[in-house]
């Protein structure tokens, strides 16, 4: 009652431990801890993503397929909310790559945070090998019987677009913070997995499926999970500019701030409104493959500088 009187709180009323804020987001002195976060969010969401696949095949099957899926979900779901206020918990060279196009993270940036992603899933990969051998296909992405290369290369587009959407709708800024963030995203990949994973094994990531591929030497199929996820996060991007400010005005957005300056860069002389009418004449005539026609069409009358 003394310290009452006295102005200082009760010792009830204090917490016992007094937690640090995260450090500033953009404070590079600080970006080892960032990238290490990343590298350690991968390596666990790594191991229970392939992870489920090797305890499975180990196991007899008690781990069911809907469990497999619904790990990985719950997983990020727990990342997000004890890491995702230092790194932002990307997690994934695409979800990296959607908050660079969207200009909410520093291209500079970029690499450290996929090379921390990538020693953190090739640590998982390494570590479910040393534990249980290459069993299981060490928890590999594979396209399904029957699964042409062309399918599962869509079905990943797909996937990781509505991803990408799914976290720059909730992010703040270039960082999965936050309860509205970690349940958004984590349900989103149980979903997902729920009912893609035997088309494709839902992977939306790149880090998840190069690593057990890496480790057990078997690279047939992962560029369908290179090329997927990162063209899915940049469709991802374009949605995202269309749902926030118009169709029309979106459209014209996305042509002017990624498209364009990625043709300017390689030396290519292009009108904004040529690549404009080439998109909407493309998708008119070819549906989603006019999307990546319309620039084709352009380059061949363009022509180099």
């Amino acid at each position: 009652m003394e310290s009452t009187r006295r102005g200082r709180p009760d010792a009830a009323q204090q917490p016992v431990i007094q937690r640090q804020s995260a450090p500033d987001f953009f404070d590079t002195s600080f970006e080892w801890r960032r990238v290490f976060a990343e590298a350690w969010g991968t390596f666990l969401l790594v191991l229970v993503a392939a992870g489920g696949g090797v305890v499975a095949a180990m196991s007899g099957g008690r781990v069911t397929l809907g469990m497999m899926v619904v790990a990985p979900g719950l997983m990020v779901m727990a990342i997000i909310y004890f890491m995702g206020a230092v790194s932002g918990a990307h997690l994934n060279p695409a979800v990296t790559l959607a908050f660079a196009v969207r200009r909410d993270f520093p291209w500079q940036r970029v690499p450290g945070y996929i090379v921390g992603q990538l020693i953190g899933g090739i640590g998982a990969a390494a570590f479910l090998r040393a534990m249980f051998g290459t069993i299981g296909a060490l928890g590999a992405t594979l396209p399904g019987r029957g699964v042409t290369s062309g399918k599962a290369l869509a079905m990943e587009v797909v996937l990781t677009a509505g991803l990408v959407n799914t976290i720059l709708g909730t992010a703040s800024g270039a960082r999965n913070i936050g309860t509205n963030g970690a349940i958004a995203v984590g349900g989103y990949i149980a979903l997902a997995g729920l009912w893609a994973a035997p088309i494709t094994g839902s992977s939306m990531n790149p880090a998840r499926s190069l690593a057990p591929d890496l480790v057990r030497g078997d690279l047939h199929t992962t560029w369908i999970y290179l090329v997927g996820p990162a063209v899915g996060a940049l469709i991802g991007v374009a949605f995202e500019w269309i749902l926030m400010i118009g169709w029309g005005a979106g459209v014209v957005s996305t042509v002017d701030n990624i498209i364009r300056p990625y043709f300017l860069k390689r030396g290519l002389k292009v009108h904004t409104l040529a690549l404009l009418f080439a998109l909407l004449g493309g998708v008119q005539a070819f549906g989603f493959v006019g999307l990546f026609l319309g620039p084709v069409v352009v380059i061949c009358s363009e022509g180099w500088r």
